[in-house]
């Protein structure tokens, strides 16, 4: 049942990343737009991403009872040592929630629509960077485990862990990603021949994906990071992300064509590489801290609960995975389904 469970949290993180990533992308994508075009992708905000917006986070909160239930360990290390940037990552989804909701259906149009308007777009930045952040902490080798953490300073325990320039990079590079799947996302779902918006957008956010990416890796090498380190010495993360790069030039061309089903297809593709190389490249041992590594599999609940957490799982899977297939089947999320002569496909 371990490897169910396993299956599940790495599912549930792909997921979230692609899905709840092209949904906070699209709040990016506005915040560096003219305001033209931000009129024009808010409009299409709310057509597309309305009806399944919040179906997004069901992955993350999977996501956290899986760390929580199964891998006790880890979870403890993150609500206690990151509980700032978990804090300020819940507060900008409640905050991007709220202006979701209010700046289309509040029906009174007044000066509130622009706190709305900013609340949207700003918390659609932080959250992602924050996140980012989280997982740049977890294997940046800066927390502290010790037995009583009272004997660290504040700024030692819950500070100074996250707030560094790598996990920063990591934030930016998370956000940036964010930005290029929503790009990607809104190219098949424009009308009226605005799809040449995304098509720019869906480019630069390729260009910052690879610059602030390469800068985390020099920076990464430079410090000595043990993560960077043994990321390319790893040869299954350094194939991952030879074959990452070499997809850039299909995902370019379909992108520049405006190629829908591919473009989402090969961007997909695309985070899958990505993932599994940062995954692979210190697996099990994902968390890095000051005096070593701490293994997943080493420090998982006992087996009668890994085995009932596996059965809920699969359940749970059986249960909701078709149901949720049939909303985005429905209100068109999932265009490799649909029937279109359309060249452009």
């Amino acid at each position: 049942m371990l490897y169910v469970v396993l299956f599940f949290l790495i599912f549930s993180l792909y997921l979230y990343v692609v899905l709840g990533g092209a949904d906070y992308g699209a709040g990016i994508v506005e915040l560096f737009s003219s305001e033209e075009n931000q009129k024009i992708t808010k409009k299409t905000l709310y057509r597309v991403m309305g009806p399944v917006w919040e179906a997004n986070h069901i992955w993350i909160i999977i996501l956290i009872v899986i760390l929580w239930i199964a891998f006790p360990v880890y979870y403890n290390i993150m609500v206690v040592h990151l509980h700032i940037p978990l804090t300020i990552v819940l507060l900008g989804v409640t905050l991007r929630g709220v202006a979701f909701v209010f700046r289309h259906y509040d029906a009174v149009i007044d000066n509130s629509q622009r706190l709305y308007d900013a609340m949207f777009k700003i918390s659609s930045l932080v959250t992602p960077i924050f996140l980012g952040m989280v997982f740049g902490t977890l294997i940046s080798g800066e927390i502290k485990i010790v037995d009583d953490i009272a004997t660290l300073s504040f700024y030692e325990a819950f500070v100074r862990p996250w707030f560094n320039v790598f996990s920063v990079l990591i934030g930016l590079f998370f956000a940036a990603l964010c930005a290029f799947l929503s790009s990607v996302l809104l190219i098949g779902e424009s009308e009226g021949g605005k799809e040449n918006i995304y098509i720019r957008k869906a480019r630069i956010a390729t260009i910052v994906v690879f610059v602030v990416g390469l800068i985390t890796f020099g920076y990464g090498y430079i410090s000595d990071y043990v993560f960077v380190k043994d990321f390319i010495k790893n040869p299954y993360s350094v194939i991952s992300m030879l074959l990452s790069g070499l997809l850039l030039i299909p995902l370019w061309l379909t992108i520049k064509n405006g190629r829908r089903i591919l473009s989402r297809l090969f961007a997909g593709l695309q985070v899958f590489l990505i993932l599994l190389a940062a995954l692979i490249s210190h697996f099990p041992d994902i968390v890095i801290t000051e005096t070593g590594s701490i293994s997943l599999i080493d420090n998982i609940a006992p087996d009668s609960v890994i085995n009932a957490l596996g059965i809920a799982l699969i359940i749970g899977g059986t249960l909701i995975l078709p149901g949720l297939f049939h909303l985005l089947k429905s209100f068109k999320m999932i265009k490799i389904l649909e029937r279109n002569n359309n060249p452009s496909i």
